[in-house]
């Protein structure tokens, strides 16, 4: 289906490929012979996907090409080659006042954060290495499918940064406080058995049923009323926040209220 909303040069300089059936967006990281390595063209295509994307898509797939999902960020980031036009790579953040190395770090986590809005489901369909971006791309969709040869690492500590992409809060979430910090500190790669064990996984597969068992998943996601789906993941996303109890009942009885009020309005149609 075409998309002639989406910016096509944009997606190619990003190393982005996208892909709509239906209700269902794919999203492919193309740059298999760097392992789908991200750089900040990657993540200005990813925004722009998140920003133009058409509401009736209610299923955003994320996988890489290749053998990898995505190896993290391009090594030319580190070593002040041009990357995307520009030289300097992470460096030339630190030319920028404050304000402006505030906002092009923000503008970087923007490429991840629609994934959390609970207005679609988001699936991470991991092959392969996904390791600190490609890492915290996966932890900002809502599930994440695994292929059996699939690893986890958070790298940025081990080279003097920190993940700064937003998958810190949905590591702890996911994992705790103590694995989070341990995984991210060490940077030690997880397996996929462990992912699953410890509830970075939704599922594992073998590698050549990676796409079938992500098939299947967006057929079931797609099977409830899409405004039900959207009112259960925030609310799901609310409890996960740490509100109180009774905060999450009121959460609660407004959303079912706003989904009895749509089917009200659907029988008045009718």
């Amino acid at each position: 289906m075409p998309v002639p909303a989406i910016d096509a040069g944009l997606l190619e300089r990003g190393g982005v490929r996208l892909a709509i059936s239906g209700p269902r967006a794919t999203i492919t990281l193309d740059r298999p012979d760097v392992l789908n390595a991200q750089t900040p063209a990657t993540w200005q295509a990813l925004r722009h996907i998140g920003e133009q994307l058409d509401p009736d898509v209610r299923v955003v797939v994320v996988r890489g090409s290749g053998r990898a999902f995505s190896a993290g960020l391009d090594r030319r980031m580190f070593t002040g080659e041009p990357v995307d036009g520009e030289p300097g790579g992470l460096g030339a953040i630190l030319a920028l006042s404050p304000e402006e190395a505030d906002a092009r770090i923000a503008s970087y986590q923007a490429g991840f954060a629609w994934l959390r809005d609970p207005a679609r489901v988001t699936i991470a369909a991991v092959q392969g290495h996904a390791i600190g971006a490609g890492f915290q791309l996966a932890l900002a969709c809502d599930f994440r499918v695994l292929a059996e040869d699939a690893q986890f690492c958070m790298a940025e500590t081990g080279l003097g940064l920190v993940p700064d992409l937003g998958g810190t809060l949905p590591l702890v979430r996911l994992v705790g406080y103590s694995r989070a910090a341990e995984m991210c500190v060490t940077s030690r790669r997880v397996k996929a058995e462990e992912s699953l064990r410890i509830g970075l996984a939704n599922s594992v597969v073998p590698a050549d049923g990676l796409d079938g068992a992500v098939d299947e998943l967006v057929a079931a996601v797609l099977k409830p009323l899409a405004g039900a789906v959207t009112e259960t993941l925030a609310l799901i996303a609310s409890a996960a926040s740490g509100v109180d109890a009774e905060t999450q009942l009121a959460v609660e009885r407004a959303a079912q209220l706003r989904r009895l009020q749509s089917f009200a309005a659907l029988s008045a149609q009718s």
